[in-house]
């Protein structure tokens, strides 16, 4: 169901070539209407049938338009300059050539653009008004430009100053530089005023305040400008800046880190696009600088003196800035070079073993954030040649430890293996099947010393999750698990052992009637989990193991049952969560997933169901514990005990722990927690708001849509403005109108609409934020939908959206139904749908009275629908009806004539005595 007119258009169309001229009218048509994407693709057709200089001169020019609305302003001054070849008195490509200009910062061009227009047509106030306004904000730049001038010196001055003891006047003139450096007016001034030599002087003085001030002016120096990126590269060296990298001030690491990625971002930027303007005249080729950049950072890995920070901040940029952003780009050769260049490297951290003689100082976190980066290199392979070169490296490596080392080098072969089945489990698994590797793994869990019974404890556990050994470490592992829970001394050696014995028995996973623990010991298992995660004695990286367990355990609803009920093991877990230790989230999401419920379900076939019973088949069941009254009551538990700030403070890390599939299973936790509208206010006041807009924006496709619909059942129920103030709200706008996709379930799209619906009320800005994200189309689309819920939805979005002035117009655009359709809808039966319908009616013909006019004109039942708009029995019909034909009768005289004409002078002389309607 989309508007016939289309439909009757194409068919027109298709009988006869068309031509340059018919595209142009129809791109000037759909640029009337908005659509100015639609408009650029018609004006490019009708270029490439047009061979006359002066049409193909109007063509550009009007391309020039569509790009400067679409906020292209390369392309857009590229035709205008075009149109302006073929005339140079064409003031329309002059104006917008000038106005692109200003948008790209070449503002004296701009003004010469202007001053060309206002030479042409003296007496136009537009082009007057346009020089005006350019002129004041280019005297602006000039004045801030030569004050800047002595401002820089002067803070350079005071902070080299070894004599200057005024700590706050130092500090002033850091915060100075560093905002100074973010406007591009600023940046250029240091740069050229002999900055980075004297910012290289402030790093050189090993003092944090000043080491932070230089790396954060360098900051804005480098931001989005490859050119000076690339000089300040030269000037301070890659060993320098991997050296600042490494320091132990944790500070300074970060924010040598931050300074870094930056510089990645505008060396990859100038790979991937053709500068055009201030950077034309220099050809650089950043590849060389982006390897070197990379050859430092893979050194930093192993260099003994690097701080463990240090160490997982390069870990971190590398995840970043090595591995292609999406499978559209086809070149994956930084990565080939990195695992040619670096693997060892890399697994050199994953292999260490903390506490052993020489061993690289690591955190916590380095082991979990070497896997992740492992995984995307891996991820980021194309071939099965790359793949077997990948596994080969792995191989040989874990071989080189495994022979001729004695226990320590077995150690860190065994370590070596569990880092690569926490990532690329597929290498994991082939290293697992070097000769030798397993056994040594089990004879290694019965070690009488500690810090080796942890490594091939974990290990065997990491090897239980991958299905591949999986019966035959149930076959041996099993027995052995049992013996060290049983028996063993030490309490960091049990949990885990606990945990390789929840994963082996949660290969059931949420069905019922497939548990192989015998009946009551997952309970048992259960309880020592959370006596071990509420036991502040042990060390936090222990306890981590006590929410891995429960992550297996709690497939079991009556475990579920037992946590909610249990305060202070749930506090326990968010006080983990939003500890330093970022390894631990996966495992609290997925407690939290399973606790919830918003794992997807599988309904099972009822055939398949009978099939199965026949065959003496296996059937899963649902735990009575997991219906919906006790999943409710779980949620709420959960809320009470403050699950809402830790997944506000998990979402937050910037922690390569922080996975897509794991900010999924917190996308999942939010959908489940805002399920109940009494419970939403809660959520946001905690921060679940906030949370949930980057949620909604990156991530797994699933995840994604997870987050928008939660942050939609919010916009529904709660005052926006309130849920997500000052800018935040605008930032909604997008993960909403995802949700009106095709691909999406008929509830998200219903529920899109509705949220969409509250914030076309708010605001103009808002209203041109929608439109800006394309929805409107979308909107119209669900207009014509069979599910009448849907449909009443998208009717009153539109509705909302009527009061822009854009939207205004497109209901009198050539060949379109919309009127017609509202004029229609307006005459239903369903009482919803006509009170939207007859509502955007009143609202459009109050702002735009030339659709008054056009009214008559769409369908001849228009009279008889609005006098049963007038003859309903409801209140408001009657009062959309009347405002209607007031505006009608004031808009022309030739409708109110119409309108006289009919029965309508009786009707509204009946209504306009009733006493009871005022």
């Amino acid at each position: 169901g989309r508007p016939c007119g289309a439909q009757g258009r194409v068919q027109a169309g298709a009988h006869r070539q068309v031509t340059a001229e018919q595209l142009r009218a129809r791109g000037n048509a759909l640029f009337q209407a908005g659509d100015h994407g639609a408009a650029l693709a018609a004006y490019t057709e009708a270029l490439s049938l047009s061979d006359a200089a002066s049409e193909r001169a109007v063509l550009h020019r009007n391309r020039a338009a569509c790009y400067l609305k679409l906020e292209d302003y390369t392309k857009a001054e590229a035709d205008a300059t075009k149109a302006i070849e073929a005339d140079g008195r064409d003031v329309k490509a002059l104006f917008r050539r000038s106005q692109a200009l200003q948008q790209l910062g070449r503002l004296d061009q701009a003004v010469s653009d202007l001053q060309r227009c206002v030479s042409l047509e003296p007496r136009n106030k537009a082009f007057q008004e346009a020089l005006r306004a350019l002129g004041s904000s280019m005297h602006e730049k000039m004045k801030s430009m030569s004050c800047t001038d002595s401002k820089v010196e002067q803070m350079f001055q005071i902070l080299l100053d070894l004599d200057e003891k005024d700590a706050d006047k130092k500090q002033k003139a850091a915060q100075n530089l560093i905002v100074l450096a973010r406007e591009e007016a600023g940046a250029e001034k240091i740069f050229q005023s002999d900055g980075v030599r004297l910012l290289m002087q402030l790093l050189d003085t090993a003092k944090a305040d000043l080491m932070l001030a230089a790396l954060r002016t360098l900051v804005g120096l480098c931001s989005g400008h490859r050119s000076r990126t690339m000089a300040v590269l030269a000037e301070l060296g890659a060993p320098r800046l991997s050296a600042v990298l490494g320091v132990e001030h944790e500070q300074v690491s970060l924010a040598a880190c931050n300074l870094l990625h930056v510089m990645f971002d505008s060396l990859k930027e100038g790979l991937q696009k053709d500068f055009r303007g201030k950077e034309d005249a220099v050809v650089l080729d950043s590849s060389r600088d982006l390897k070197l950049l990379i050859k430092h950072l893979l050194e930093l890995l192993v260099l003994e003196g690097a701080s463990a920070h240090g160490r997982d901040n390069a870990l971190n940029l590398l995840i970043s800035v090595v591995p292609r952003k999406s499978p559209k780009e086809t070149n994956n050769s930084l990565s080939l070079w990195v695992i040619d260049q670096g693997l060892k490297k890399i697994l050199e951290v994953g292999s260490t073993v903390c506490g052993s003689l020489g061993s690289l100082p690591v955190t916590e976190n380095s082991r979990m954030s070497t896997s992740v980066l492992l995984s995307k290199l891996y991820e980021d392979l194309k071939c099965d040649a790359e793949r077997e070169n990948f596994h080969r490296l792995c191989e040989d490596y874990v071989r080189s430890w495994f022979e001729g080392h004695e226990l320590p080098g077995k150690l860190r072969a065994i370590q070596t293996v569990s880092c690569l089945l926490q990532g690329p489990s597929d290498a994991g698994n082939r290293v697992l099947e070097l000769e030798g590797i397993m056994d040594s793994v089990l004879s290694l869990c019965a070690s009488v010393c500690e810090a080796h019974q942890l490594v091939a404890v974990e290990a065997l556990i990491h090897a239980a999750d991958k299905a591949k050994r999986a019966s035959f470490i149930t076959a041996n592992g099993v027995s052995l698990l049992k013996e060290i829970y049983k028996h063993s001394e030490r309490d960091s050696i049990r949990i885990r052992a606990l945990v390789g014995l929840c994963k082996l028995g949660s290969a059931g996973g949420t069905d019922f009637s497939m548990k192989q623990f015998a009946e009551g010991s997952t309970m048992k298992l259960a309880k020592q989990c959370r006596k071990w995660l509420c036991n502040e004695a042990i060390d936090a990286g222990t306890r981590r193991w006590a929410v891995e367990g429960l992550a297996y355990l709690t497939f079991d609803a009556d475990v579920k049952e037992e946590f909610v009920e249990d305060k202070a093991a749930m506090q326990a877990m968010f006080h983990l969560a939003k500890s330093e230790d970022r390894s631990v989230l996966y495992a609290v999401a997925s407690t939290l997933v399973n606790c919830t419920n918003s794992y997807d379900h599988e309904e099972p076939d009822p055939q398949m169901l009978e099939l199965a019973k026949y065959a003496k088949q296996h059937i899963p069941e649902q735990h009575p514990k997991d219906k919906p009254e006790f999943v409710k009551r779980r949620v709420r538990k959960l809320l009470m005990a403050g699950v809402v700030s830790a997944l506000a403070c998990m979402v937050k890390s910037e922690s390569p722990a922080l996975t897509n599939s794991c900010r999924e299973l917190i996308s999942r936790v939010f959908l489940a927690l805002v399920e109940e509208a009494e419970d939403r206010g809660g959520v946001v006041a905690q921060g679940g708001g906030k949370a949930l807009i980057p949620l909604s924006l990156e991530g797994t496709e699933v995840g994604q849509t997870k987050a928008a619909q939660a942050l939609a059942k919010i916009t529904i129920t709660s005052n926006p403005e309130m849920a997500f103030p000052g800018e935040r709200i605008y930032e909604v706008v997008r993960p909403l109108v995802s949700l009106l996709h095709l691909q999406r379930t008929g509830l998200e799209n219903f529920e899109g609409l509705m949220a969409l619906t509250n914030l076309a009320g708010i605001s103009e800005r808002l209203r041109q934020k929608i439109l800006k994200e394309r929805a409107v189309p979308m909107i119209e689309g669900y207009m014509f939908e069979e599910h009448e819920l849907i449909r009443l939805a998208a009717t009153e979005c539109m509705c909302n959206m009527a009061m822009s002035k854009e939207v205004q117009e497109l209901f009198l655009a050539e060949g379109s139904d919309r009127l017609k359709l509202m004029v229609l809808y307006s005459g239903e039966e369903d009482e919803k749908l006509r009170r939207a319908a007859s509502g955007t009616l009143a609202m459009l013909t109050a702002l735009h009275p030339p659709i008054c006019k056009r009214i008559p004109q769409v369908t001849v039942h228009w009279l008889e629908i609005l006098q049963a708009l007038l003859l309903s029995p409801s209140a408001e019909l009657q009062h959309r009806g009347a405002v209607v034909v007031m505006n009608m009768m004031a808009a022309a005289q030739e409708v109110a004539e119409q309108l006289i004409a009919s029965e309508m002078l009786e009707i509204l002389s009946v209504l306009a005595k009733d006493k009871d309607k005022p």
